[in-house]
């Protein structure tokens, strides 16, 4: 049987690393849901919360505009504990 989860059970596997690399970078979800904005992700607050939580899936695109806004590269966000 295929189960589309993390080994903790959330929708992602991005979402801890991204909340403490964006608070790393000192940006509010919202200063960062502008960033990605402005880097021509369509994405809001709530979205970069539920990321954060686990509660939204991430696609592979939506990774790369993260990671551009980040200023790193994928390896650091999806390193799997």
């Amino acid at each position: 049987m295929f189960i589309n989860k993390s080994h903790n059970g959330t929708n992602n596997v991005i979402g801890e690393r991204l909340a403490a690399m964006r608070r790393e970078a000192g940006l509010s979800q919202k200063k960062f849901a502008d960033r990605l904005q402005l880097l021509g992700l369509d994405v809001d607050k709530n979205a970069i919360q539920r990321i954060e939580c686990g509660k939204r899936f991430v696609t592979d695109i939506e990774l790369v505009y993260i990671c551009r806004a980040l200023e790193t590269d994928p390896n650091s966000l999806l390193k799997w504990k």
